[in-house]
Order: C-alpha cells, then sequence, then structure tokens
C-alpha cells in the first residue's frame, strides 16, 4: 500500500467549536459551548480565586474540545490514527497561536493519543464571565497539588505526602459526580464541565483523558501558586500499559512521565510558571504502596475506594453497584490486596469467586449481563499483568533497555539506572502475580488462563 492510499484510510475530521447562537459550515462537525459542554456552577465557584483569568477558562474549553474530538470520531477497523482538525474561540488567540504554547499543546496531545492533530485558535465573540470569587479552605503554603480520583492509588499516596514535614497537598477532586455533595467552601470539588456523552457509536479509547486530568492539575497549581502535580499511580499502572500494549494499539501513555513531560512544556508555557507533575511511587507496586499506607496509618478506607474501569450500567447486581472484579484495573486490585496482606469483602466484586473453575461459576448469581465482552475483559485483565510479569524474565531484557533509553531522560536518570529499576520493579510484580495465581488454587479459571507458575 503506498503513502497515498494509507493517508486516505486515515479518518480525518473537522471539530468547529461554536459559541450559542452561532453556526459553521454543514460538513464539519458541531461541539456546541452550552449544549455539547456544560460548566457546574457549584464545581466551577470552586476554582474561583484572585488570580482567575480567561486563559484558565479557555484552558477547559480546549481540553473539553479535545475529549469531544477523541470521542465522536471512531478510530479505523484497521489501524489506530485520526487527522483531527479543531477550531476553537478563545480570549487571546495570538497566545494561544503562539509557537512556544501552540507546538507544545501540538506535541503533547499527538503522542498522547497516537493521532495527528491541527488546532487552531480564534477570538472569542463573547468573553465568558469570571466565576463568582468566595473563601476557599486552603492549605497554608500549598506546594503541591494531587488529581484525587478516590481511588486507591490517590487516597494512599495523598495520605502518605500529607505525612511528611513540610507537605501541604490540595486534592483536586476527578471522579464526575462529587462536586455537589461537598461543602462550598471546599476547592477543586470536581472537574467543572461536562461534555455529552449522547453521541452514537462513539469511539471508547479515551486517550485524552490523560490531558484533561493534566490540564484540571495544572490550573489548581497554577491557582494556589504551587509548582508541584503529584501523579499518584504506582509502577505498574504507569508504566505498564506503555510497556506491555493491548493488541495493536497504540501504547497508552496517560500516566505515563513520556507524557507528562510534554504537558510540562504545555502548562509552562501557558501559565507563564515552572510546572512539574512527579511520581513518588513509580518504583514501587501498588500492593506495596497500598501496604505502606495501612503500616503507617492504619486507616482501612481503602477498602471503600474504586479501581474498575465499568460503570454502574455494566456493573451492577440486584441494584447495587459493584466492582467487576476481572478488567485489568480489578485485577491489579485484587493482586495488591493479596500482596499486603489484606482482605475485601465479598461484596465487592461481581466476579466473586476467583478459585471457581469457570468465569460463569465465578460471578454473583444475581448478575445478569454475562457475555461475551465480559469473558473478553476477564482474559485481557489475566493477560495484561501475566504479560508484564514475563518482562521479568531475562529473554525480555531487550524490552526493558529500549524502554529504559525513553524513559530515562524523562526521569534524568541514566539509562542503565532506569533499566534496573524497571527490572527490578517487574520482578516484585512478577513475585505478587505469581503468589497470587497460586493462592487460587490449580482449578481456577483465571490461574488456567496465565502462564504463571
Amino acid at each position: 500500500m503506498n503513502a497515498r492510499a494509507l493517508i486516505g484510510a486515515i479518518p480525518t475530521k473537522i471539530i468547529d467549536v461554536v459559541e450559542p447562537g452561532r453556526t459553521t459550515s454543514s460538513d464539519h462537525i458541531v461541539f456546541a459551548l452550552g449544549r455539547d459542554v456544560t460548566f457546574s456552577t457549584n464545581a466551577l465557584r470552586s476554582y474561583a480565586f484572585a488570580n482567575w483569568e480567561s486563559a484558565i477558562h479557555d484552558a477547559m474549553v480546549v481540553a473539553a474540545a479535545i475529549e469531544y474530538a477523541d470521542r465522536v470520531v471512531k478510530r479505523p477497523s484497521l489501524g489506530w490514527p485520526r487527522q483531527l482538525s479543531l477550531r476553537i474561540p478563545v480570549h487571546d488567540p495570538a497566545r494561544w497561536n503562539s509557537p512556544e504554547i501552540s507546538d507544545a499543546l501540538h506535541e503533547a496531545i499527538g503522542f498522547l493519543t497516537g493521532d495527528y492533530w491541527s488546532i487552531d485558535f480564534r477570538q472569542v465573540e463573547v468573553p465568558a464571565s469570571p466565576p463568582v470569587q468566595e473563601y476557599l479552605n486552603i492549605p497554608t503554603a500549598t506546594n503541591a497539588v494531587l488529581a484525587f480520583s478516590e481511588g486507591m492509588d490517590s487516597l494512599a499516596v495523598a495520605r502518605l505526602f500529607e505525612s511528611q514535614p513540610g507537605n501541604k497537598l490540595v486534592r483536586v477532586r476527578i471522579r464526575k459526580g462529587t462536586s455537589d455533595r461537598r461543602a462550598a467552601n471546599e476547592p477543586f470539588t470536581a472537574v467543572p464541565y461536562t461534555v455529552a456523552a449522547n453521541m452514537p457509536n462513539r469511539e471508547s479509547s479515551a486517550r485524552s483523558r490523560g490531558f484533561k486530568f493534566a490540564v484540571i492539575a495544572a490550573i489548581a497549581a497554577y491557582l494556589t501558586d504551587a509548582t508541584r502535580m503529584i501523579l499518584p499511580e504506582s509502577g505498574q499502572g504507569s508504566l505498564g500499559p506503555a510497556i506491555v500494549p493491548v493488541g495493536h494499539a497504540y501504547p497508552d501513555y496517560r500516566n505515563h512521565p513520556l507524557f507528562a513531560r510534554r504537558m510540562e512544556r504545555f502548562v509552562s508555557a501557558l501559565f507563564g510558571r515552572s510546572m512539574r507533575y512527579e511520581f513518588p511511587r513509580l518504583w514501587h507496586t501498588k500492593g506495596e504502596t497500598l501496604a505502606e499506607f495501612v503500616r503507617e496509618t492504619g486507616d482501612q478506607s481503602w477498602s471503600s475506594t474504586r479501581s474498575c474501569w465499568r460503570n454502574s450500567q455494566w456493573s451492577s447486581v440486584n441494584g447495587g453497584h459493584r466492582q467487576c472484579g476481572v478488567c485489568a484495573a480489578c485485577m491489579l486490585r485484587r493482586l495488591s490486596v493479596h500482596a499486603a496482606g489484606l482482605v475485601e469483602s465479598d461484596d465487592t466484586y461481581i466476579c466473586k469467586d476467583m478459585t471457581a473453575p469457570s468465569l460463569e461459576k465465578a460471578v454473583e448469581p444475581g448478575f445478569k449481563r454475562m457475555s461475551g465482552a465480559f469473558r473478553e475483559y476477564a482474559i485481557a485483565g489475566v493477560m495484561h499483568l501475566d504479560h508484564l510479569a514475563d518482562l521479568a524474565k531475562n529473554e525480555a531484557r531487550p524490552v526493558l533497555r529500549r524502554h529504559a533509553n525513553l524513559l530515562g531522560p524523562a526521569l534524568d536518570l541514566t539509562v542503565d539506572e532506569t533499566e534496573r529499576q524497571l527490572f527490578e520493579l517487574l520482578n516484585r510484580h512478577a513475585d505478587e502475580w505469581k503468589t497470587y495465581m497460586r493462592s487460587l488454587g490449580p482449578r481456577s479459571f483465571a490461574k488456567q488462563w496465565s502462564r504463571a507458575d
């Protein structure tokens, strides 16, 4: 296939972001402000600080428009990339179109999603009103913010970070639907905007979520005069999806230092201040992070956190929302709880009995959505952790070396040191995984799918 034919196979779409009451070319996809993206009054008010400026609002609109484009244009059945053009109204288009900001933005979002982006900025016609200023409880001398999903890693890392002398942390809540339940004077109660999801046949890979949360964390850091943005993922969750991609998909860099360094360049240029994303648990397994959290704090609230990728529509039993128990995120959670020497309640997961000889016998009897897709999720969850453990074998060292060559400069480490850290991390993961698989017994459906001895 020649290059022209290959380019022709790439889905190409133009998305115009339009202000209320405005129109655009009939052959363009319309992303209408006020219709396809709505701002939560309460959540936006929790971002109301004295140094609010129009660039903050524009950054939210840019993140929302990128999220919408990522969802509305399906990836090709053969291949991965798309050609996506966005035209976005902002308050200062000269600033956004400047090479310093525009080039950094294109590099970050292109690297993250694996797509070809063209983003152009034009003058907004109706300036946005700033949120009403309110008193907000912010720790004095805040020096870091953390994107807080209310998951296991974010809970543990937030508490461990705050336990160190001199650390003043602000949690930036990124889970949907939390803002209205929080106190009015609590900062950063939720992502302050919602992108419409009622689009037919939407794309599900959702790689742009990493951009969305990185932008929200940077806005919070700018507003609180912090320069550090803490990313709580442990090594398996941060590095694993990039080292062990699914099938022929583009590597997943959503929580990876290589993406974070590109985002630093963008947000530092946008806000005129040096900012840094940090990975304090990069060389730890999730089980090690959980064990240290419980040991240092005695807190058992980790058991009420959620890790599952699947929403309540697909993960309900008798009207109650559970975690599925078999997707890659749930399998990593189960592995980590076991590695930390802890136990979860029987009603945590839909897939209740991991020792069962089949997936069908493992699930809660009241679960009504057993399907081929559920089985595929389960197989993929086991295989991901299995393949990650395989990288601890000596024959996989060339793979680690290649990744270390890329990762080392992003961490200010030598390639040799990076490779050593990777190898040790993956060895500990492999030990945890093998131990967990053995604990399930030889008849377990998961053990039958795994190569762990």
